[in-house]
Protein backbone atom coordinates (compact mmCIF):
# COMPACT_ATOMS: atom_id res chain seq x y z
CA UNK A 1 0.00 0.00 0.00
CA UNK A 2 2.81 2.44 0.80
CA UNK A 3 4.30 2.07 -2.70
CA UNK A 4 0.94 2.84 -4.29
CA UNK A 5 0.47 5.85 -2.02
CA UNK A 6 4.02 7.10 -2.67
CA UNK A 7 3.61 6.94 -6.45
CA UNK A 8 0.16 8.51 -6.18
CA UNK A 9 1.69 11.48 -4.36
CA UNK A 10 4.56 11.73 -6.87
CA UNK A 11 2.17 11.92 -9.81
CA UNK A 12 -0.17 14.32 -8.00
CA UNK A 13 2.81 16.65 -7.60
CA UNK A 14 3.79 16.42 -11.27
CA UNK A 15 0.17 16.84 -12.37
CA UNK A 16 -0.23 19.96 -10.23
CA UNK A 17 3.03 21.38 -11.56
CA UNK A 18 1.56 21.15 -15.05
CA UNK A 19 -1.85 22.44 -13.89
CA UNK A 20 -0.12 25.50 -12.46
CA UNK A 21 2.21 26.10 -15.41
CA UNK A 22 -0.05 25.54 -18.44
CA UNK A 23 -2.52 28.32 -17.55
CA UNK A 24 0.48 30.58 -16.84
CA UNK A 25 1.67 29.86 -20.38
CA UNK A 26 -1.84 30.78 -21.56
CA UNK A 27 -1.43 34.18 -19.84
CA UNK A 28 1.75 34.88 -21.77
CA UNK A 29 0.38 33.40 -24.98
CA UNK A 30 -2.69 35.66 -24.79
CA UNK A 31 -0.35 38.66 -24.45
CA UNK A 32 1.87 37.56 -27.33
CA UNK A 33 1.61 39.63 -30.50
CA UNK A 34 4.29 38.17 -32.78
CA UNK A 35 4.08 35.06 -34.95
CA UNK A 36 7.34 33.46 -33.76
CA UNK A 37 6.29 33.81 -30.13
CA UNK A 38 2.83 32.49 -30.91
CA UNK A 39 4.27 29.36 -32.52
CA UNK A 40 6.74 28.87 -29.65
CA UNK A 41 3.91 28.98 -27.10
CA UNK A 42 1.93 26.45 -29.12
CA UNK A 43 4.83 24.00 -28.98
CA UNK A 44 5.47 24.57 -25.27
CA UNK A 45 1.79 24.18 -24.37
CA UNK A 46 1.36 21.04 -26.47
CA UNK A 47 4.46 19.38 -25.01
CA UNK A 48 3.48 20.26 -21.46
CA UNK A 49 -0.09 19.02 -21.92
CA UNK A 50 0.70 15.80 -23.78
CA UNK A 51 4.09 15.00 -22.28
CA UNK A 52 3.56 15.83 -18.61
CA UNK A 53 -0.01 16.79 -17.78
CA UNK A 54 -1.85 13.89 -19.43
CA UNK A 55 0.51 11.12 -18.26
CA UNK A 56 0.56 12.58 -14.75
CA UNK A 57 -3.25 12.76 -14.60
CA UNK A 58 -3.56 9.17 -15.80
CA UNK A 59 -0.92 7.86 -13.39
CA UNK A 60 -2.46 9.85 -10.52
CA UNK A 61 -5.74 8.09 -11.21
CA UNK A 62 -4.16 4.63 -11.53
CA UNK A 63 -2.18 4.91 -8.30
CA UNK A 64 -5.11 6.56 -6.49
CA UNK A 65 -7.42 3.68 -7.42
CA UNK A 66 -4.71 1.21 -6.45
CA UNK A 67 -4.39 2.93 -3.05
CA UNK A 68 -8.16 2.78 -2.57
CA UNK A 69 -8.15 -0.93 -3.40
CA UNK A 70 -6.44 -1.62 -0.06
CA UNK A 71 -9.54 -0.45 1.82
CA UNK A 72 -12.82 -2.31 2.21
CA UNK A 73 -16.03 -0.84 0.82
CA UNK A 74 -17.25 -0.25 4.39
CA UNK A 75 -14.10 1.72 5.17
CA UNK A 76 -14.45 3.80 2.01
CA UNK A 77 -18.10 4.52 2.72
CA UNK A 78 -17.26 5.72 6.24
CA UNK A 79 -14.48 8.11 5.14
CA UNK A 80 -16.62 11.19 4.41
CA UNK A 81 -13.56 13.40 3.96
CA UNK A 82 -12.60 11.06 1.09
CA UNK A 83 -15.95 11.66 -0.64
CA UNK A 84 -15.31 15.41 -0.53
CA UNK A 85 -11.75 14.91 -1.80
CA UNK A 86 -12.97 12.73 -4.68
CA UNK A 87 -15.48 15.44 -5.62
CA UNK A 88 -12.62 17.94 -5.74
CA UNK A 89 -10.60 15.48 -7.85
CA UNK A 90 -13.51 15.13 -10.29
CA UNK A 91 -13.70 18.93 -10.56
CA UNK A 92 -9.94 19.03 -11.14
CA UNK A 93 -10.22 16.52 -13.99
CA UNK A 94 -12.89 18.81 -15.48
CA UNK A 95 -10.47 21.74 -15.18
CA UNK A 96 -7.80 19.59 -16.84
CA UNK A 97 -10.17 18.84 -19.72
CA UNK A 98 -11.02 22.52 -20.09
CA UNK A 99 -7.30 23.28 -20.26
CA UNK A 100 -7.17 20.84 -23.18
CA UNK A 101 -10.02 22.71 -24.88
CA UNK A 102 -8.23 26.04 -24.40
CA UNK A 103 -5.02 24.49 -25.72
CA UNK A 104 -6.86 23.46 -28.88
CA UNK A 105 -8.25 26.98 -29.29
CA UNK A 106 -4.76 28.46 -28.99
CA UNK A 107 -3.34 25.90 -31.43
CA UNK A 108 -6.03 26.87 -33.97
CA UNK A 109 -5.49 30.62 -33.32
CA UNK A 110 -9.05 30.81 -31.95
CA UNK A 111 -8.40 32.10 -28.43
CA UNK A 112 -11.19 34.43 -27.30
CA UNK A 113 -10.00 35.20 -23.76
CA UNK A 114 -7.73 37.95 -22.49
CA UNK A 115 -4.62 37.49 -20.39
CA UNK A 116 -6.69 38.74 -17.43
CA UNK A 117 -9.08 35.78 -17.77
CA UNK A 118 -6.12 33.41 -17.74
CA UNK A 119 -4.61 35.11 -14.70
CA UNK A 120 -7.79 34.31 -12.76
CA UNK A 121 -8.16 30.90 -14.37
CA UNK A 122 -4.60 30.08 -13.24
CA UNK A 123 -5.59 30.44 -9.56
CA UNK A 124 -8.33 27.78 -9.51
CA UNK A 125 -6.15 24.69 -8.94
CA UNK A 126 -4.51 26.41 -5.96
CA UNK A 127 -7.83 26.34 -4.09
CA UNK A 128 -8.44 22.72 -5.02
CA UNK A 129 -4.96 21.77 -3.79
CA UNK A 130 -5.40 23.58 -0.47
CA UNK A 131 -8.79 21.98 0.16
CA UNK A 132 -7.63 18.49 -0.87
CA UNK A 133 -4.54 18.58 1.35
CA UNK A 134 -6.61 19.76 4.32
CA UNK A 135 -9.14 16.99 3.72
CA UNK A 136 -6.45 14.31 3.50
CA UNK A 137 -4.32 15.46 6.43
CA UNK A 138 -6.91 16.87 8.86
CA UNK A 139 -9.81 14.54 7.90
CA UNK A 140 -12.34 17.06 9.32
CA UNK A 141 -15.32 14.71 8.92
Amino acid sequence: MLWAKAFHIIFVVTWFAALFYLPRLFVYHAECDDEAGNERFKVMERKLYRGIMMPSAILTLIFGVWTLSFYSLDQILSMHWLHAKLLLVAILYGYHGYCGKLLKQFSNDENTHSHIFYRWFNEFPVFILIAAVILVVVKPF
